[in-house]
């Protein structure tokens, strides 16, 4: 490619080197059948740049001064590099495209720059009865209560007291109180919780250590090293257990019963242990609800 390029170069410059009137220029009829190609001189001689440079015309094959053509751009660009064709030609090759763009813009600019459809529809005229309305956007405003609205409804109504929700109870616990039992928080303040689900798959997560101590305290994990307790049942296994402990039978009424109640709820600070569910039939489960166990007996 680099020799093609010298001699290519080469030849150009031999070009621009020749007189305007001595240029050769290849006939634009082109060669007969096994003739060369003849070289014929330009009628008209071509005025050189400033540099006295020069460039024939791919389209015209005219002679013409190198300010005449644009300059090449990418790979091929150059101080002399020049497009084949020049402005003239150019210009007559675009010419046609413009002629035949101008009706079609003359018939956009009569119809309002809309097409001829588009035009005898927007030539009726929408009256206030037959002109489309428009739907208005309805937009969903967020129901956020705050807390004095809280405080607001609480004073208003006693008993929608307990349609507001509480915060969770967390249980504080002493360091030396986790020290008995064989627990020490990480740096972070958690323990760490292990155990398995239904299917035998196992999980972790970090809990309170108040929530550790509890878990612990009634039976319901076990310490495995100082900031990790192993949660002891899944939860099928749980409810088995709970159920035959207490051999199916409802512990406020004595009848059959099928379903696990939490005697302190977890609404006030209850957990899913041994300790604090008991066997409970599907009408003392729900009559009871969140209610204290001194409370619903009563």
């Amino acid at each position: 490619m680099a020799v093609k390029r010298r001699k290519r170069r080469r030849r150009s410059d031999a070009m621009a080197g020749l007189a305007p009137d001595t240029a050769p220029v290849l006939n634009a009829s082109g060669p007969a059948d096994g003739e060369a190609p003849q070289l014929v001189r330009p009628e008209v001689p071509a005025a050189a740049d400033d540099d006295g440079r020069t460039k024939l015309c791919a389209y015209c094959g005219q002679l013409k001064p190198l300010s005449d053509f644009k300059r090449r751009t990418g790979q091929r660009r150059g101080a002399t590099a020049r497009r084949g064709a020049c402005k003239a030609c150019r210009a007559e090759r675009r010419e046609p495209e413009r002629v035949a763009a101008e009706p079609e813009e003359q018939a956009a600019a009569e119809t309002g720059g809309l097409p001829e459809a588009a035009a005898d529809s927007a030539a009726v005229v929408d009256t206030p009865e037959t002109a489309p309305r428009k739907k208005k956007r309805r937009r969903r405003r967020r129901r956020s209560k705050s807390k004095a609205a809280q405080a607001k409804l609480v004073s208003a109504d006693p008993g929608a007291a307990a349609a507001v929700k509480k915060p969770p109870v967390t249980i504080q616990v002493s360091l030396r109180e986790l020290k008995k039992i064989g627990l020490v928080p990480s740096r972070e303040g958690f323990i760490r919780m292990r155990g398995r689900t239904d299917n035998g798959r196992r999980w972790y997560q970090e809990i309170e250590p108040g929530l550790a101590w509890t878990l612990v305290k009634e039976r319901a994990a076990v310490v495995v090293n100082r900031q990790t307790i192993q949660r002891l049942y899944s939860n099928k296994e749980f409810r088995r257990l709970i159920l035959e402990r207490d051999q199916y039978t409802c512990r406020f009424c004595g009848q059959y019963g099928d379903t696990i109640d939490h005697m302190l709820p977890r609404a006030k600070g209850g957990h899913t242990t041994p300790d604090n569910c008991v066997c409970a039939c599907h009408s003392c489960n729900q009559s009871k609800a969140d209610r204290d166990l001194e409370e619903f007996i009563q």
